[in-house]
C-alpha cells in the first residue's frame, strides 16, 4: 500500500476515532471517552481485517462459484487479467435494484458484488463496462478506504441512534443539574451532527476517484460506450426505485448512489453527476476512435 493511501486511511481513522470519543464523552464523561477510545481501536482493527465481510453481510451478498455464475466469473477473470490483478471473488446481492460495488482491503482480498437487478437489465458489453469500473477501483486501491469509511461511518450512525434512545429514556441521570443539562445539550448536538459527519466522510472520499475508475475501466474493457450505456440504465432505475434496506454509509461504494431520494445521503453528493460521467466517457471513446 502506497504512502498516500496510508496517510488517507490514517486521517480517516483518526477523524472517526475522535468523533466516537466525543460521543463517548457526552454519554459518560471521561469514563465514557475512555471506553469509546477502546471501542474505536477495536473497531479500527476489526474494520481493517473484516470490513469486507461486514459490508457483504449488510446486503446479504452471497459469494458464488464458477458453477453458479460461469459467465460472470469469465468476465471478471478476463478483466482482472487485463488489469494485472488477481481475480477477485464474485458475489451476488439479492435485490432487483441494479448496482455494483467492490470491497476488500487489497487486490488479493477483493470481492466484486453485483445485484440481481443489474444482471437482469444489462447486456454482456454493459456488464463488462460496470465490472471493469469496479476492478479499476480494486487496482487503484480505492476499496480499502471505501470499505473502512462504510463500516466506521455506519458505526457512528448506530451509536448516534443509540444515544438518541438513551437521551429519550432519560439515561443521563445521576449528575448535577448543570452537568446533566450540558450533557444533554452536547448529546443532542452530536446526535444531529454524527450522521452528517458520516455523510461528509463519504464526500471526503474524492469524487475524482469515480472519474478515474470510469476512465481506467473504459480502457480495461475497451468499451467506454458500454459503461456509459450501463450508467444511464442504472441511473434510470435507481431514480425511480432507490434502495430502501441498505446502509446509507455505504453509498460511496456503489457505482451509482443507490439511495437516491431515499435518505439523508441525497443531501450529500457521493458521486459526480451521471450525465457528466457519460460525457467524459464519450470523449474517451472518441480518443479511442469510437463514437456513440
Amino acid at each position: 500500500m502506497g504512502l498516500g493511501l496510508w496517510l488517507r486511511t490514517g486521517v480517516l481513522m483518526a477523524f472517526l476515532t475522535g468523533l466516537l470519543m466525543a460521543l463517548g464523552y457526552v454519554l459518560g464523561s471521561e469514563t465514557g471517552m475512555i471506553f469509546a477510545f477502546i471501542f474505536a481501536l477495536a473497531m479500527n482493527f476489526f474494520s481493517y481485517w473484516y470490513s469486507d465481510k461486514i459490508v457483504l453481510t449488510w446486503y446479504r451478498a452471497r459469494i458464488v462459484d464458477e458453477m453458479e455464475a460461469p459467465e460472470l466469473h469469465r468476465i471478471v477473470e478476463d478483466l482482472a487479467r487485463e488489469a494485472g490483478i488477481p481475480k477477485p471473488k464474485v458475489a451476488i446481492v439479492p435485490t432487483e435494484v441494479p448496482n455494483a460495488f467492490a470491497t476488500g482491503r487489497d487486490p488479493k482480498h477483493a470481492v466484486v458484488a453485483v445485484t440481481q437487478g443489474l444482471l437482469r437489465i444489462l447486456d454482456r458489453d454493459e456488464l463488462e463496462g460496470v465490472l471493469a469500473h469496479e476492478i479499476s477501483h480494486i487496482r487503484n486501491r480505492d476499496i480499502l478506504i471505501q470499505t473502512l469509511a462504510a463500516v466506521l461511518a455506519g458505526a457512528i450512525i448506530m451509536i448516534a441512534r443509540w444515544a438518541g434512545w438513551m437521551l429519550w429514556l432519560g439515561g443521563f441521570g445521576g449528575r448535577d443539574r448543570e452537568g446533566e443539562s450540558g450533557s444533554i445539550l452536547g448529546a443532542i448536538v452530536l446526535i444531529i451532527l454524527a450522521p452528517i459527519a458520516a455523510m461528509m466522510i463519504q464526500m471526503a472520499i474524492s469524487r475524482a476517484r469515480e472519474y478515474l475508475a470510469d476512465e481506467s475501466g473504459a480502457k480495461i474493457s475497451g468499451k467506454p460506450w458500454a459503461l456509459a450505456r450501463a450508467l444511464e440504465k442504472i441511473e434510470y432505475y435507481v431514480s425511480r426505485r432507490p434502495l430502501r434496506d441498505g446502509n446509507p454509509a455505504t453509498a460511496h461504494m456503489f457505482i451509482i448512489n443507490p439511495f437516491r431520494g431515499a435518505s439523508l445521503a441525497e443531501l450529500f453528493s457521493t458521486h459526480p453527476p451521471t450525465q457528466k460521467r457519460i460525457e467524459r466517457l464519450r470523449k474517451i471513446a472518441e480518443e479511442m476512435g469510437m463514437y456513440f
